[in-house]
């Protein structure tokens, strides 16, 4: 009959729109370079703030911007800007390794300071984290900061071959992560991992 041919006929259309262009016989293989991970290790910040804490996007990796809080809490640590400074890069260490990476690996900070003329300050512990030849680099000053922090630092960091790039060590180690296809970035077919170690308990795994 008319009518269910026209159903049939819909169907069909609406399943070629969800598969995409493959062909009769194609293999659909991930191109790694449009894998995009969402990370939260917990380590360093709550889990349950609004934002990743990291995203990985094929070996490119984004930190979200770091503060001198203590490890867990929203609670800077006390001593002015040289202990907030140490503690943001050690919050940025924790971060890095947590995901796959390390100091070594970072190409660009961003800085952002309260007062400019804790510049100096600042600098003499930035320099004990990093060796020639260090990464790109841009600071501002900025009229408050969150939680009322002297200094915040943001990363980019570019993650070794060998490491994987659709997966977190952390996370491919419990496999426990939700993976799901999305066209939504612009990007037909790309692949988007949300991985939330901060929730993987190993004892249960």
């Amino acid at each position: 009959m008319p009518g269910t041919r026209l159903g049939r006929a819909a169907v069909v259309l609406m399943a070629g729109v969800v598969l995409g262009c493959a062909q009769p016989g194609e293999t659909e293989e991930t191109d790694m370079s449009q894998v995009v991970t969402f990370l939260n290790s917990g380590q360093v910040l709550p889990a349950t703030l609004p934002f990743s804490e990291a995203v990985r996007v094929g070996n490119l990796l984004i930190l979200s911007g770091q503060i001198g809080n203590r490890p867990g809490a929203l609670e800077l640590v006390p001593g002015g800007i040289a202990e907030e400074a140490r503690q943001v890069m050690e919050n940025i260490r924790t971060t890095l390794t947590a995901h796959g990476a390390g100091m070594q690996d970072v190409v660009k900070c961003t800085v952002m300071l309260a007062d400019m003329a804790d510049w100096p300050a600042f600098n003499e512990v930035y320099r004990g984290f990093f060796t020639a030849p260090y990464p790109a680099r841009s600071a501002f000053g900025a009229n408050g900061l969150a939680i009322g922090a002297r200094v915040e630092v943001e990363c980019l960091a570019v993650i070794r071959a060998g490491a994987s790039p659709l997966l977190s060590p952390d996370a491919a180690h419990f496999g426990r992560v939700r993976h799901r296809r999305s066209a939504s970035f612009g990007l037909p077919g790309l692949t988007v991992v949300e991985s939330d170690t901060s929730r993987l308990d190993a004892g249960r795994v």
